[in-house]
């Protein structure tokens, strides 16, 4: 790093919330439980972590060697509010995306979340607020069973594709406006410590899912890509089939920056989730 990305930096000091250490298996209830059973268990502690300006160092910062990265391609897809649109044609501008972003043989784009803390508290349909616990979407288990049920679900055979090298990787793109409020932070995937990341159940009315709650360590090292412009994206692996040493999963939160007035427009993003399969 040059003198001059020193002084461009932006680190910034904030509370990230990490998951309490426990003896039993947290859960959190995708529906209203049964009576007397909390929505969720486990208990998120406020940890002051330093957060590094990503963008000096976003050369190094790529899918295999920290989980995340960040991306440089405007969205041709306008329609953020119209969700059978995004579906439709949104989808398959991610797919070609990640394509050229990761070298893939095949890319399956299979979810999204649009997320907008206004928009949200007023109860506006399909409407998601900021998450802000840290998290990574998938587990070693859930993440191969979800792409399993991706592609059978669509006519894909399963064994077929998941018989090579295969990851989920998220394009979470700022909509309309650079994110000043609630920004992404996100854990480089080398500083992950044994025991860091926390199996937890997600309980739906008909299955049973998982992602990694993510305990606290000292050597965790955090990056954020400050003031994101809707032609920027960030790539995040949430989930990679290859044990062989690349990053696996990208840990990541939304989080406050203390730099920013409250009176900043709500941050409002649309992150995608694809299957990508290199062949």
């Amino acid at each position: 790093m040059t003198a001059l990305d020193l002084a461009r930096s932006r680190t910034v000091t904030a509370p990230l919330n990490f998951l309490r250490p426990m003896t039993e298996r947290p859960v959190a209830y995708q529906f209203e439980p049964p009576p007397g059973i909390p929505l969720q268990s486990g208990t998120y502690d406020a940890h002051d972590m330093t957060i590094e300006d990503g963008r000096p160092l976003a050369h190094s910062l790529t899918l295999d060697r920290s989980g995340f990265a960040l991306f440089h391609g405007p969205a041709r897809f306008t329609a953020f509010d119209d969700e059978a649109a995004i579906r439709r044609h949104y989808y398959a501008e991610v797919e070609e995306q990640l394509r050229k972003a990761t070298d893939a043989e095949f890319v399956l784009n299979f979810d999204h979340n649009v997320r907008n803390a206004a928009r949200a508290d007023a109860g506006e349909a399909g409407i998601k607020a900021p998450v802000i616990r840290t998290h990574n979407d998938f587990t070693h288990r859930s993440g191969r069973d979800r792409a399993q049920r991706e592609l059978a679900a669509r006519g894909y055979n399963p064994a077929h594709w998941l018989g090579g090298r295969f990851a989920i990787v998220n394009l979470w793109r700022p909509i309309a406006r650079p994110v000043l409020r609630h920004p992404l932070a996100l854990c480089d995937a080398r500083s992950l410590a044994r025991g860091d990341l926390v199996v937890t159940d997600l309980v739906y009315r008909d299955r049973v899912g998982e992602i990694y709650a993510i305990g606290h360590s000292d050597g965790q090292r955090w990056f954020y890509f400050p003031e994101l412009r809707p032609d920027e994206a960030i790539l995040i692996k949430s989930y990679d089939s290859d044990e062989s040493g690349v990053a696996r999963f990208s840990p990541h939160s939304a989080f406050d920056d203390p730099t920013i007035p409250d009176d900043a427009p709500p941050r409002e993003s649309i992150e995608t989730r694809a299957l990508i399969f290199y062949g």
